[in-house]
């Protein structure tokens, strides 16, 4: 919680996604006292909503915004707290933490949707007690926030974890990938609209002894295996509607043993895990990005 903050102080949070809004009131410590969603349609009709949703509430004294991306994080910028060039249709551009700064009269907490979560997850979820964490979501995108030493990684932009290049697997060189800038980086193979494109259904409608299962396993393992490696982190969290299918964890854990090869001198204290907060962890960590905003 941050400094001269009251852990009774109601704050609000926004987990701003492209298929719905979360709308919440709470306090810092994840309670969450009130909650809403609403539909994501036009900018003009999804903004003004969940204004009117806040104003019908106890006033807050600052607001945490968690947005799908991307979105500009740098606060020196003249379009900070805006999403920038998104595929979802009219909503590049789009000024969310001016928006709400203006119509509330609060202070704006701003950052990605899966940062959020990490940050949420790190604090009183799964990375509690740990120096550094990853959250990943695994849904119609992929992406992931990485905490090390206690702190957000950001730098140039954000991190963008879903488009990085995963090592093809031999007997996988047919599909393209469906990522729209990149093919088959991991989103264009492993997300959910990739599996769809793929297969021509989900992966829980697929049956287990199905190859979709070992292909998307070893490549969020590749993935989780090199966030081990790369930044020496104790945990990766994998959240997102894929990863709701039957033993697809369990899939991901051994194989990204196997990836390892028992090499990492961090193996035994690194581990692949769910979100301890389920699919709270991105309202949660909005209300910690209010805090932060509030002090």
């Amino acid at each position: 919680m941050a400094a001269g903050v009251d852990a009774h102080t109601l704050l609000g949070a926004i987990e701003a996604g492209g298929t719905k809004f979360v709308l919440a009131t709470g306090t810092a410590d994840g309670t969450i006292l009130s909650r809403h969603s609403i539909a994501t349609s036009s900018p003009e009709a999804t903004l003004t909503e969940a204004r009117d949703w806040f104003a019908n509430q106890p006033r807050i004294s600052a607001l945490g915004i968690a947005s799908f991306g991307p979105v500009e994080l740098e606060r020196g910028s003249p379009r900070w707290g805006h999403i920038t060039e998104t595929p979802k249709a009219g909503w590049s551009d789009c000024d969310l933490a001016g928006y709400f700064a203006r119509e509330l009269n609060v202070p704006i907490g701003f950052d990605t949707d899966v940062n959020a979560a990490a940050l949420g997850e790190f604090r009183h979820g799964a990375g509690r007690g740990l120096s550094g964490m990853a959250y990943i979501t695994v849904g119609t995108g992929i992406g992931g926030g990485l905490i090390v030493n206690g702190k957000l990684a950001r730098g140039a932009g954000h991190p963008e974890m879903g488009h990085h290049y995963p090592r093809r697997s031999p007997q996988d060189r047919d599909f393209n990938g469906n990522c729209p800038f990149h093919g088959d980086c991991l989103e264009g193979l492993a997300s959910g609209p990739a599996i769809l494109a793929r297969w021509g259904k989900t992966l829980s409608d697929l049956p287990q002894d199905h190859e979709a299962h070992e292909l998307v396993a070893g490549y969020l393992a590749q993935a989780c295996h090199t966030l081990f490696a790369c930044c020496a982190i104790e945990r990766v969290v994998l959240g997102g509607g894929v990863m709701k299918s039957s033993g697809l964890l369990e899939r991901i854990m051994s194989a990204t043993g196997e990836v390892g090869a028992n090499y990492l001198p961090g193996r035994d204290q690194q581990t692949v895990v769910s979100p301890f907060l389920g699919d709270d962890a991105g309202i949660t960590g909005a209300l910690l990005l209010a805090d932060d905003a509030a002090s």
